[in-house]
């Protein structure tokens, strides 16, 4: 069993900056993709960004330039710098991370983000 502990929401203002982190914990996994999703009230899950464990990053058009994801393979750990922040990024955001050869999928608890003056 993989748990995902998620850290690092909050509120900021129009143009502020946060980063959410997320750190996989158990015994006898391999970590696979490890990526970050969000589900704003009243829509659907949709996709923030993903990164393979070789570092290759995948990134919503909405968000291309103004968040970056990175991980920390020795810690199984997946961050997510949010820049530039916009009213339209409010949502709670889920860490997801694929394990091992099976690629089972795991989700975070969420974490709310909340952007507004």
């Amino acid at each position: 069993q993989v748990q995902l502990v998620e850290s690092g929401g909050g509120l900021v203002q129009p143009g502020g900056s946060l980063r959410l982190s997320c750190a996989a914990s158990g015994s006898g996994f391999s970590v696979n993709a490890m990526g970050w999703y969000r589900q704003a009230p009243g829509k659907q899950r949709e996709l923030v960004a993903t990164i393979t464990t070789a570092g290759i990053t995948n990134y919503a058009d909405s968000v291309k330039g103004r968040f970056t994801i990175s991980r920390d393979n020795a810690k199984n750990t997946v961050y997510l710098q949010m820049n530039s922040l916009k009213p339209e990024d409010t949502a709670v955001y889920y860490c997801n991370v694929k394990v091992g050869t099976w690629w089972t999928t795991y989700w975070g608890q969420g974490t709310q983000v909340t952007v507004s003056s």
